[in-house]
């Protein structure tokens, strides 16, 4: 395993690392195993948003035998209520649910205190401006965080955090579905091995982002490497073809102010796909000859990149989060908490569209908006 210095947190974090989500759909057992499994392998980081006592006390169980060698994410305004993951800044709920996951995590400290889950103006608000942020500044001073960071699917959010000064490192969703713009140049440029021409054709504000924080020392760990599992599936892909685990997180790595790739894992199994990125080859870890051959309609076909060129809505439906989070949701045998609650805290929802189809006129891709609206507003309720 190769480990990378986390940004200004000077942490050595491994390159791969580990996404808690979902452990709790396991015995308790199988879970513990796969996080020692993953230790074993060389990966010493862990994302923890979860909730639930049930995660909570399969990673506590799990790295106590080496609690000082692992770093944990422990995300402050996730909380759980009556049975049910809440993001909240009310600080009722937030102090509370810290000190549980404190205690459930064990040795009297978190890492990587992270603001959790900031996606918009008014959330950055909520939280900078109210006793929310006191409190884990005070926790901070303290030590009982380490460090300060912030997790975010927005890259206009993360920018503002880049370079708020105190944040020192930021969890945000990195993979090729995600990031990248139409192919409407060479994609041997975008996948070159200097930063400027790495970054050709993707999003703008992403461009921003990753040089913003490369320029501040602000690290970058990878939540949604693989589009949960989208990337692996040639018919579900953007792009017409299917991608690797050792290809996707190369592509996370390769972008700047990238430290750790977390990945989610069911299996040892996966834990050993995901971690053979460190013995591949060039030809393995190339994503760009694949992407690049991929076949003309993958990217006319029907299926969203999250371009942002279905702007202006009339209705103001931020178009690309909502079929962003759809295309997760469809992936899973249900939609899970966190999804719901992304989707909640939109400021328009899909229900709001009236079918005027003038996105549709502009979309590179032939995405059928208003009929993608219709089936999120279902999903969603």
């Amino acid at each position: 395993m190769q480990y990378r210095r986390l940004g200004k947190t000077g942490l050595m974090v491994s390159e791969v690392g580990f996404g808690g989500e979902w452990l709790e759909r396991h015995d308790v057992e199988h879970s513990v195993d796969l996080i020692r499994y993953a230790y074993e392998k060389g990966i010493n980081i862990i994302d923890c948003w979860m909730a639930d006592p049930k995660s909570r006390d399969i990673i506590g169980k799990a790295i106590a035998p080496c609690r000082d060698e692992w770093f944990v994410q422990g995300h402050i305004g996730a909380t759980w209520q009556n049975g049910q993951y809440v993001r909240t800044r009310d600080i009722k709920f937030v102090r509370p649910a810290f000190e549980d996951l404190l205690a459930r995590i064990g040795g009297g400290y978190i890492d990587l205190g992270m603001i959790h889950y900031v996606d918009t103006e008014r959330d950055w608000d909520a939280c900078m401006n109210t006793e929310y942020i006191r409190y884990v500044h005070g926790l901070h001073e303290k030590g009982i965080i380490r460090h300060i960071g912030l997790s975010t699917h927005n890259p206009v959010i993360a920018k503002r955090a880049a370079g708020a000064g105190f944040i020192e490192m930021i969890l945000f969703s990195v993979n090729p579905a995600f990031d990248l713009m139409p192919p409407t140049d060479n994609l041997d440029n975008y996948f070159a091995e200097s930063y400027d021409a790495s970054l050709a054709g993707i999003d703008p504000s992403r461009v921003e982002l990753y040089k913003l924080c490369e320029q501040n020392d602000v690290g970058i760990t990878c939540m949604k490497p693989f589009a949960g599992g989208r990337l692996f599936d040639a018919q579900r892909s953007p792009f017409g073809t299917e991608l690797t685990p050792v290809q996707c997180i190369h592509y996370c790595l390769t972008k700047p102010g990238v430290d750790s790739v977390l990945c989610g894992y069911d299996t040892r199994e996966q834990i050993d796909q995901a971690v053979a990125y460190e013995t591949a080859d060039d030809a393995a870890k190339d994503y760009a000859s694949v992407l690049a051959n991929a076949p003309k309609h993958s990217f006319a076909g029907g299926e969203c990149t999250y371009c942002g060129h279905c702007k202006p809505c009339p209705a103001d439906i931020d178009i690309a989060m909502v079929n962003k989070l759809y295309d997760l949701a469809v992936m899973q045998p249900e939609v899970p908490a966190s999804l719901r609650e992304h989707y909640a805290n939109l400021t328009h929802h899909a229900d709001e569209c009236i079918g005027c189809r003038g996105c549709e006129g502009r979309c590179p891709f032939g995405v059928k908006v208003a009929d993608r609206m219709k089936r999120a507003a279902e999903l969603f309720g």
